[in-house]
Order: structure tokens, then sequence, then C-alpha cells
């Protein structure tokens, strides 16, 4: 087999593919290559050939050289779902294009804006038919190695197949997936809607013990599969997903549309409670994570003995005071955005929470400043400022949502662009301030006191509870509770303990993954397996989950003891970063002034898990 260098069709900072926060392309499922970071809004041909897929919604192309390299482009993660928005075709399907020539504009900070990760994969599908893969961008490179032992597509697949499936083999390709995919979903009947993206076909099922999983991985043509936000999602790659999705719903009503509504109707009521507080605290994530950064490296440089001069010291806490302080107007913004309202009618409610002519809630804790009493029918309520608070802002903000929509639907349209605002404002300002906003701060503090008092439990036991637990929860779906519970910690304290527990739980996957890589004699798949661990190190567990560990068991389990015993040790330690949302070797930036005890919580975890494994598992070899 011969090796192969492609100029990346987009510029940016090139990345491998393992760094890709999807557990399909960062496993290599689709096929090897690279990914570019932060791109900058144009794909180009790398070679001379034809454009062999362009979808509907623009976000993937397919092409194919003259000597016969697939390639795929895939313009950012889960961008099928923008339907096309930010993005403009300079080319068509079936073109035939010459290298440097122009075939997709896009609008990245739009794209980011709307909340999508804009990394774009660029992966040769056809892997198997070459060596060592390389993708050149700026004097930089990135490649991929392939299996000295490689055989044909599919080879192993098409022996499994069960007897009784051989009465397809005459059928296309694609009517023989469709029909065996059917099959083993547990019958058309099964399937409640259907839909695709670039390179999957995603379910949603109505019984998920019908499916028989091992049937579907063996059928040739199949990548893949796995479940994810309640789909059951199924590899199939660009181009062969579009046929095989023609096939599967003929004779059916399923339009293809997003079936979004149907995944969450699909949730339990904790699993809707966790993705809806995803959805509001992730996109000001980034904010925290930031104001977390400079506190680290105010943190270690006073550490080391350096003196700041007041002006200096009083910048610094601009940067990592400002977002704590009107943390309401970002929690309430993205909560009124999420439930449908006017995001800029959220932030100016959350301004309302924290305007200068409240008492200050920090000034309150501190003696300094006192409550503004106010009589409502006979009853004394305390007024007071919200300074990072989440919980009021976060009812404030689904309140204002519901209540714009439902004065929509009432006031003339000639008035609606200045009644609908003014009494949206005005009476959730009221509610807010005099009724929302002390209920739910009393409640906040309740809810804080106990996990405090929770992870302060002696010997560490609280962290080695949370740290068995985490990845657990998140393969349940539910993990996002921790955001509100962080968020509400480091407004609170300026440190999160949750992020020294999680980084042990993290790691710990990643050290039983790499103990079964350690343990496998196949090439082939030491080498996934190896792809996959390496995310685990950047803080992203998806692809050792799903892709090793989850689907082995016992690793998933040793793993589980492995981040217990490190988030044991994280309580014991008292050890909390100074932000949130970063972890294992990114997250060593939130502990610079106690490096030591956070390295030391990574080992154990790592240690601990790869130690139960290597010693306890033993990995089939097929």
């Amino acid at each position: 087999m011969r090796d192969i260098r492609l100029t990346s069709p987009v510029a940016g900072e090139l990345i491998p593919l393992s760094e890709v926060k999807d557990p399909v392309f960062g496993s290599g499922a689709m096929g090897r290559g690279a990914a570019v970071k932060d791109p900058q809004g144009k794909v180009v041909a790398p070679f001379d050939g034809e454009v062999t897929a362009f979808f509907e919604t623009k976000h993937a192309i397919g092409l194919k050289s003259t000597d016969g390299v697939e390639l795929l482009i895939h313009v950012g993660m889960d961008t099928v779902k923008l339907k096309g928005e930010h993005f403009t075709a300079q080319a068509a399907q079936g073109d035939k294009v010459k290298k440097g020539q122009v075939l997709l504009t896009f609008d990245p900070a739009a794209i980011r804006e709307a909340g999508y990760d804009t990394t774009t994969p660029v992966v040769v599908t056809n892997a198997a038919e070459f060596a060592d893969i390389t993708v050149e961008l700026g004097g930089g490179s990135v490649t991929s190695h392939g299996a000295a032992e490689a055989t044909g597509p599919a080879a192993a697949k098409v022996q499994q197949r069960a007897a009784a499936d051989h009465a397809y083999d005459d059928l296309p390709d694609e009517q023989r997936v469709a029909k065996l995919i059917a099959k083993y979903v547990g019958g058309m009947e099964n399937v409640r809607n259907a839909e695709h993206c670039a390179t999957r076909l995603r379910l949603i099922v109505n019984d998920k013990s019908k499916i028989d999983e091992k049937a579907i991985e063996n059928i040739d043509g199949v990548k893949g599969q796995f479940f994810a936000a309640a789909q059951y999602q199924i590899i199939l790659g660009t181009g062969f997903v579009d046929k095989v999705f023609a096939e599967f719903v003929k004779g059916t009503n399923f339009s293809g549309v997003s079936n979004k509504e149907e995944a969450y109707a699909q949730m339990t009521t904790v699993q809707k409670i966790s993705r809806t507080l995803g959805d509001v605290f992730v996109p000001i994530i980034p904010v925290l994570v930031a104001t977390g950064l400079f506190m680290g490296l105010r943190g270690a440089a006073q550490s080391l003995g350096l003196e700041f001069s007041e002006n200096v010291l009083r910048m610094s806490r601009i940067l990592t005071d400002t977002a704590f302080a009107f943390l309401p107007a970002l929690v309430c913004w993205s909560t009124t955005k999420r439930f449908g309202g006017t995001p800029v009618i959220g932030i100016v409610l959350g301004l309302m929470l924290v305007s200068p002519e409240l008492p200050n809630a920090y000034a309150i804790a501190g003696g300094t400043a006192q409550p503004i009493p106010m009589d409502i029918l006979g009853i004394e309520v305390p007024v007071v400022g919200y300074q990072g608070s989440v919980l009021p802002a976060l009812v404030l903000g689904i309140f204002a949502a519901k209540l714009q929509k439902k004065l929509k639907t009432i006031v003339p349209d000639v008035i609606d662009l200045i009644v609908t605002p003014f009494l949206t404002l005005f009476i959730s300002m009221l509610l807010g301030l005099l009724i929302v906003g002390p209920i739910m701060h009393t409640l906040e503090l309740a809810v804080f006191g106990a996990v405090s008092a929770f992870l302060s439990l002696p010997f560490g036991i609280g962290g080695f509870v949370v740290g068995g637990l985490q990845q657990a929860i998140v393969v349940f779906g539910v993990h996002h509770v921790f955001n509100a519970l962080e968020v509400q910690l480091l407004a609170s304290t300026g440190v999160d303990p949750f992020n020294a527990i999680i980084t042990g739980a993290i790691i710990a996957q990643g050290g039983a993954a790499a103990a079964v890589a350690a343990r496998t004699q196949n090439k082939k798949k030491r080498a996934l397996y190896i792809s996959s661990i390496v995310p685990a190190f950047l803080g992203i567990t998806e692809p050792v989950i799903f892709g090793i560990n989850l689907r082995l068991m016992k690793p998933f389990l040793y793993a589980l003891v492995g981040g217990a015993c490190a988030g044991g040790l994280a309580s014991f330690l008292h050890l909390a970063g100074t932000g949130m949302g970063i972890t294992v070797l990114p997250g060593t930036l939130l502990y610079l002034d106690h490096l030591v005890p956070y390295i030391l919580v990574n080992v154990v975890g790592f240690a601990v898990a790869f130690a139960l494994t290597y010693l306890f598992f033993r990995p089939e070899e097929d």
C-alpha cells in the first residue's frame, strides 16, 4: 500500500483526529486523517477530482481524487442541525474540481455563536487502501499510520454475517444494509422516527431491548453504532448514508427532519432537567474557564513570592471578579434564550438583579450593608442584590421567556414591539426582586450548604462517592446537573472542589482503556484503542467509555474504582480548582499553586484503574 500526502482544504490550526470531541471522528471510525481547529471560513479542493457528495445542509462535502482518494470534509460538530444556515455552497455534487478551487464558504463566528464547535475533520474514508496518510497545513503536518496487516474492506464482517442474511446478498448494497438494519432494530414497527446526518443514520426507537447491536455491527457496510442523546446512531459513512436512508424510509412517513423533540420526549425527567441545565450553563462555561485561569495564574505568581502594585491587582480583580459579579446576567440571558425568549431581555433582567441601587450581596455577607425592607401585603420582604447567585436568575429567565411568548399571543402586532418588552420587564422585575429572588436564594443557600457539608465529610468520603459515580452519571446523560453546582461553588467560594474530583474520574477511564490496549495482542485493535485513549488525557471520555470500557464492562467498573480513589484523595487533600470546564492535562492551569496534589490525584486515578484492569481483565482476541 502506498503513502499519501494531502494539503488541508481548510486553513486554521491542524490537530490530530484524536482531539476531536466526537466519538465517531475522534476514534477513527470514519477513517484516518486530521482536523482543523478554528477554521477560517473557506473550503478549497485539496486535489483535482470530483465532488461525490454535497449535502443539502452544506456542512459536509465528499470528494474523490483522480488517483482514488476518497475524502470527507465535515465542517463543525452536529452542524447538520443548522440546516444550511451560515453556509454558502460554491460547487455542487458531480462537479469536476481543480486543486485550490473554492467549494464552500461559511461563517465560523456565527456557527460558534449558535452553540456549535467549528472543528473540521478531514478524513480519508477509504483509508484501508493506504499506508501512512499525512495532512499538511502551513508548514505543519499530522500523519496517521496504517496497520500493516490491513485486509480487504469489511472482510471480517462478511465472514461473521448470519447464514440467514445471505438472502440479501444479491441486492444493491444500500438496499441490503437498509433491510438488515430494519431487521435487527426490531422491525420498522419499533422505529418511531428516522433522520441522518453526513455520516450516521439516527433513529428514535420504541423499545431498545429489541435491537441486536452485535448483529448490526456485523453488517457489511456498517462502521459502528451507539446510543447518544436518546438516538440510536448507526455509522455508515458519507454518501452511503444518504442511499441507505432513502431505502430505509421507503414506504414510511419519516421525513428526515430533525427529531430533537422526539429525542427529548424519550428522556427521563432527570435527563430532561440535566439537558436543560446543560443548554443553559454550557454557553457560559468558557467565560468561567477563562476567569479561573486568570485566578490560577495570579495565585501561582503570588505563591512564588511575586508582589504586585495596587493598580495591577485592581486590573487582575477586574479580570477575575466581573463574570461572577454579573453572573445573574449571564445565567438569565442563557436561560431566556434557551426557553425561546428574547436574549437581550434576559440580559437586562439579570442586570436588574445586581443593580447598584440594591445592597450588594457580598457587602451584606461581610456585614457592611443591610437589606432594604419592603412591606408587601403586611409581609416584610428583604430586597437585596443577587451577585453570584444562580437559581434566582435561572427561574426568572424561564418565567420571562414564558411570559413574553404568552404576551405575544395577546398583544396586537401593531404595539407588540413596545408593550411586550415593557410588560415582560416590569412584571418579571417585580416578581424577581420580591418573590422569586428571596425564595430561590433561600433554597440556593440550603442546597449549597448541603453540598458543601457532603464534600466536607471526613476522610474524603464525599469525594470518594462522587468520584466513583461521576462517569456512570455521564453514561446516563445527566451529568449536566453538576454545572449549576460548580458555578454556584465558584461564585460563593472562588474555588471548585468538584473539578478536582471529576478530573480523577476522567483520567481513571483513560487508565483502564490504556490497560486494555496494553493487554490486547491484535495490532489493529490496539491502534484503535490508543486513538480513543488520547482524548481522555484532554478531559474527553466519550471515545474510551463507549468505544472500549463500557462495551467490555469490567474495565469501566475498574475505572469507577480508580475514580473513587482519586476523588477521595482530592477531598481528603481539600483540593479545588480556580475554575471549571477543563480537566486532566489542560486542567493543570487551574492548579498552578497546588500542582503537586493535583498531579498526585491524577496519578492515583490512572494507576488504580490501570492496575485493576491489567491484572483482572482478559480481552478476547477474535
